[in-house]
């Protein structure tokens, strides 16, 4: 895993998330999840390539239900772009790099 992929909790999701000054984006995942490990690598590239312009966070769904739920995440991998402390957009499944990186160029 990428030093540059931060992992919180319902406790900290505010703080680090809604309220953070940089674009951040959201992987909600789960242990069991065998798409969740296939786009991880993915992930932890962007957090390296986007360093200094987007903060990437993961979530544990299993450990952490409030957020989720929050935002009605139904199916893992979720992906998820905030800005400002707003959904700025949602990629569900697992894509490929060049997908997930348009995706993240888009709201950014």
């Amino acid at each position: 895993m990428s030093d540059n992929v931060i992992h919180v909790g319902d406790g900290d999701f505010e703080a680090e998330v809604l309220k953070s000054s940089e674009p951040v984006l959201v992987d909600f995942w789960a242990e069991w999840c065998g798409p969740c490990k296939m786009i991880s690598p993915i992930v932890d590239e962007l957090a390296r390539n986007y360093a200094g312009k987007v903060k990437v966070v993961k979530i544990n769904i299993d450990h952490n239900p409030n957020v989720p739920r929050q935002y009605a995440v139904r199916g893992i991998p979720t992906l998820m772009m905030f800005k400002d402390g707003q959904v700025a957009g949602t990629q569900v499944g697992a894509v490929g790099k060049a997908q997930l990186a348009q995706f993240v160029d888009k709201a950014i």
